[in-house]
């Protein structure tokens, strides 16, 4: 490899470049003592021998690198404009995500739809066991090129190809991002989605309709083009707290997010984040077959027992205390007085995602066991989103 430092007689080892990164605050920067300033800005130097590996590491924190200077170049006024910014406590409130602790770190609309990222199909792959019901697919999509990034819990915009009956271009869909920041890959450069087939017959006509979008990323094939937009969303994100508890709801898809949750929980390994808390995954499903992510998940649940648990509400197997199919609601109802004593507590924090409804249900089951101990779930719930540890994203 062809080498400037070579050619010029000129040895690199002692050299030393300021980065000029924007979109990090001083919390992830893995807590070294480096200046902030009020516009966001952060001056990183960084010796010749780890410019690649730094330039991995701000990505990953969710940074952008706007310049980079040999250091000799960082002029004393600069250094002065760059004071180190204190920072402010929030308004007594430790439960904050890290969505809302750092609002502005947050990486939102970074493609939009009139100029959305072109990235590649790398596989499409069936989720649904034989015997199950309709067809779920994992995308994983090739980002490389470009400089779309994301966190656990927020969503990108598709747009399919082609135009609508009225002649004009297809709208963009969204879907929750199921996997983490580092994608499926661990190298920063895919995205991945849980995307169902929406198809359903015409109440009138008898007409099989099948989704737009839906359709469009479900026969997608490895190699082909697609049209990327976000990320958006801030209200799934985690708390910055390792040591929080998660408790996740979810139907069908809405699975999504906590996939992405659980695999930087357990299937990562992070210097800067390690979680030592403890998840629990209510997931609601037609089947068996129906059960996303399934080997996964039941690897996880065998591996780390005293940090995650799986709890499955399997409709057309299972049958609720009265007898009818087991949903959401119903197992919730069953654990309802142990969820109830484990949201009480201060680090708790709870993530509704699926199907429009489901809130309803798990209100109620929720309401009786708080009302066995004379609470009030209703009020409760409202502090706890003002405490921001209430999530729900339903559709």
């Amino acid at each position: 490899m062809y080498s400037t430092a070579r050619a010029s007689g000129r040895s690199d080892t002692n050299r030393a470049f300021v980065y000029e990164v924007v979109g990090l605050s001083q919390t992830n920067t893995d807590k070294l003592d480096y200046p902030i300033r009020r516009s966001g800005t952060i001056y990183l130097t960084v010796p010749y021998g780890r410019m690649n590996q730094e330039m991995r590491r701000i990505n990953r924190l969710g940074g952008k690198i706007v310049s980079i200077k040999p250091a000799s170049a960082y002029t004393k006024k600069e250094a002065q404009n760059n004071r180190p910014l204190q920072q402010q406590p929030t308004k007594n409130n430790p439960h904050k995500s890290m969505a809302h602790a750092a609002t502005q770190e947050i990486p939102v609309n970074i493609y939009r739809p009139k100029d959305p990222f072109v990235g590649k199909c790398l596989s499409n792959t069936e989720l649904v066991g034989e015997g199950g019901i309709g067809t779920v697919r994992h995308l994983i999509f090739d980002l490389s090129g470009g400089n779309l990034r994301y966190l656990e819990g927020q969503s990108i915009g598709i747009v399919p190809p082609g135009t609508d009956k009225a002649g004009k271009s297809h709208k963009l869909r969204l879907y929750s991002i199921a996997s983490t920041r580092h994608g499926d890959n661990l190298d920063d450069q895919t995205v991945s989605l849980c995307v169902r087939k929406l198809e359903y017959n015409h109440p009138e006509t008898g007409e099989l309709i099948e989704g737009v979008c839906s359709s469009y990323l479900c026969r997608l094939e490895a190699g082909a083009d697609v049209a990327i937009t976000g990320p958006v969303g801030k209200e799934m994100l985690l708390p910055e707290d390792p040591n929080a508890n998660i408790v996740m709801m979810a139907t069908g898809t809405g699975i999504a997010p906590f996939r992405a949750y659980l695999w930087r929980f357990f299937k990562e390994k992070h210097e800067d984040y390690q979680f030592k808390g403890f998840a629990w995954l209510i997931f609601g499903i037609p089947t068996s077959a129906n059960i996303l992510y399934r080997e996964e998940l039941e690897a996880l649940q065998a591996q780390y027992p005293d940090h995650f648990r799986l709890t499955n509400a399997i409709s057309r197997e299972q049958k609720n205390a009265e007898g009818g199919k087991m949903y959401i609601q119903h197992r919730v109802a069953e654990h309802a007085d142990e969820l109830w004593q484990l949201v009480q507590k201060e680090n708790t924090h709870v993530y509704i995602c699926g199907l429009k409804g489901m809130e309803g249900g798990i209100n109620d089951a929720l309401t009786a066991a708080a009302a066995k101990e004379g609470g009030d779930w209703s009020a409760y719930v409202k502090q706890m989103k003002q405490q921001e540890r209430w999530h729900v994203e339903v559709y």
